[in-house]
């Protein structure tokens, strides 16, 4: 008799997976490729599959599934240029800071990252990075985000890291259609894989 009442996912033993199967155990991926874009979208219809998706589109992201980090960089993360080719449907992982007004109102978002230091060797630790959005003009909008990169920095890392080489990304408009989406991102477009143990 099958008891139909039990949802339970039968998994190979480990003794099989030893004995069977060949394979490896891999750690946390890291971000390494990004680049840099930013753009605006203005629709009459709706804001997802309209001002946002057209700001997408201004960015050369839009055929992407888009995925956001937290506000961390990794030490091996390195600029590169925007890819010319596309993948219809992949996925592209990011942070991004967006920002929707209704018409005749500022929509604002920008991304500011800086690189940490190690204050005795001068290696290279790893990057902060802040968003934020709202309807602002770019010279407040900046001054906010230098003091979030700052909260940050005086946190957790000042004892020990110097912050520097820092970059602001940013992108403004006042919508005239009924929704208006400016939005900046850093892309990444490869990752490195640790490989634990192989089995």
């Amino acid at each position: 008799m099958i008891n139909r009442s039990l949802n339970i996912d039968v998994l190979p033993s480990v003794d099989f997976m030893e004995k069977e199967t060949q394979g490896m155990v891999i750690g946390n991926r890291i971000p390494k490729d990004y680049f840099e874009t930013k753009g605006t979208g203005e629709s009459d219809i709706t804001v997802h599959a309209g001002s946002y998706h057209l700001a997408l589109k201004a960015a050369s992201i839009e055929r992407y599934n888009i995925m956001t980090y937290s506000s961390i960089l990794p030490s091996i993360a390195t600029k590169i240029s925007k890819p010319n080719t596309v993948t219809h449907g992949a996925v592209m992982e990011s942070i991004m800071s967006v920002c929707t007004a209704e018409k005749g109102e500022r929509a604002t978002a920008g991304i500011i990252y800086g690189w940490l230091y190690n204050k005795k060797t001068n290696a290279k630790f790893g990057g902060l990075v802040c968003e934020h959005f709202g309807n602002y003009g770019i010279k407040e909008l900046n001054s906010l985000l230098s003091a979030s990169l700052e909260e940050l920095y005086v946190n957790g890392f000042s004892n020990d890291f110097e912050l520097s080489n820092i970059t602001y990304l940013t992108e403004s408009f006042t919508p005239k259609k009924k929704y208006g989406t400016a939005l900046v991102a850093l892309c990444f477009t490869s990752y490195y894989y640790p490989v634990l143990q192989i089995q």
